[in-house]
């Protein structure tokens, strides 16, 4: 079924109106599949985005001014995963919204704030890797603990204020198509096409930049100088870098089909709406959901050391021992996957270029 504007605001149910009527005639399999698939994503997401948190929390090698960003990321995914998620579940099982309309804007509301927060840390984690390595000379000053923190809070502070305008325009709406209260992209073509902008087109572009800078001048770097007297680039010094990269093109895979189906909406919705059938929208959707289980997997599949802090706290659950053991002693600990004040450089005029990790 492919639904248009009109469409879907006559088959969008009154939010005031508790009983609602908005339900889709779709196969059992359907709904089964969909609940499935997001009961998967919100476990994996929990408990993933705890073992990133307690691991930072139990390793001191792991507290420092550049894991703040990476915490705060995992902050990010576990908001949708401990109150939308379940809320979009019950509405699956239900074939409805049945929650009111108070439930139906927290929830949307809340995932507003969970993927502008996402993507706004995925910025701040390249704007930090970018200066560690372009500006090495002045990153411990610039990523003091106290002014990461600042820029956390900074990046918390943009991303409500990024939000709230939502409240006012009334764009989030349910959609009985994904069984969720969220941003309705028909509902102001100027308005999606600003949020889809600046929420995505624009943090993107700024990371794709850093991570391109960072790239050309370790290449340049390691080109110009001599095989003897060129610092050692280890696998960890790839690996690290691989893994940040891998979180943020995971996040611009999940959420550019959905970005992409919005702007079209916005530019041309008597074009783009016919187009579009209602299996791409759901599937664009819930793929965006996945996003928010992915980091934790990983770090540990591609971060040695995040793997080893993960398999230590299963271990520190099983004998009651998590809040009491401290790791950070282990000389296996954060070794070089960490962010480290003082790295190794490597060289080039007058700029000294250090390869490490988030």
């Amino acid at each position: 079924m492919v639904t248009n504007g009109s469409e879907l605001n006559s088959t969008a149910p009154d939010p005031d109106d508790d009983d609602t009527a908005a339900v889709l005639n779709r196969p059992p399999w359907v709904t089964t599949t969909l609940g499935c698939f997001l009961i998967f994503t919100i476990v994996v997401d929990i408990l993933g985005n705890l073992l990133v948190i307690f691991s930072v929390y139990r390793n001191k090698k792991l507290r420092n001014a550049g894991n703040i960003f990476v915490v705060s990321l995992a902050v990010a995914d576990l908001v949708v995963a401990i109150y939308p998620y379940p809320l979009v579940l019950a509405s699956i099982f239900h074939n409805g919204w049945n929650l009111g309309y108070a439930h139906c804007q927290i929830s949307g509301f809340l995932t507003g704030v969970s993927v502008i927060g996402s993507i706004f840390n995925i910025t701040g984690i390249a704007l930090n890797r970018y200066c560690y390595i372009c500006h090495s000379l002045k990153y411990d000053k610039l990523y003091s603990d106290k002014n990461s923190l600042c820029y956390v809070v900074l990046i918390w502070a943009l991303t409500v204020v990024a939000i709230v305008p939502n409240l006012f325009v009334g764009s989030l709406r349910y959609d009985p198509r994904v069984y969720s209260c969220t941003f309705e992209q028909s509902a102001s073509s100027a308005y999606t096409i600003a949020v889809v902008f600046f929420h995505f087109i624009l943090p993107i572009m700024i990371v794709t930049y850093c991570y391109l800078r960072i790239w050309i001048l370790v290449i340049q770097v390691r080109r110009r100088v001599k095989p003897d007297n060129r610092p050692k680039l280890t696998p960890h010094d790839v690996r690290n870098f691989v893994t940040m990269f891998v979180v943020f093109v995971l996040f611009a895979v999940c959420w550019a089909p959905l970005n992409l189906i919005g702007l079209a909406v916005a530019i041309r919705p008597e074009v783009a709406l016919p187009l579009v059938p209602e299996w791409l929208f759901v599937a664009s959707y819930f793929m965006a959901y996945f996003n928010s289980c992915l980091n934790a997997i990983v770090y540990g599949v591609l971060n040695q050391n995040f793997r080893r802090e993960y398999k230590r706290i299963v271990v520190s659950l099983c004998t009651a021992r998590l809040f009491f053991q401290d790791s950070s002693n282990d000389q296996a600990g954060a070794g070089g996957d960490r962010l480290k004040s003082k790295p190794s450089p490597l060289t080039t005029n007058n700029n000294r270029v250090k390869v490490d990790s988030v």
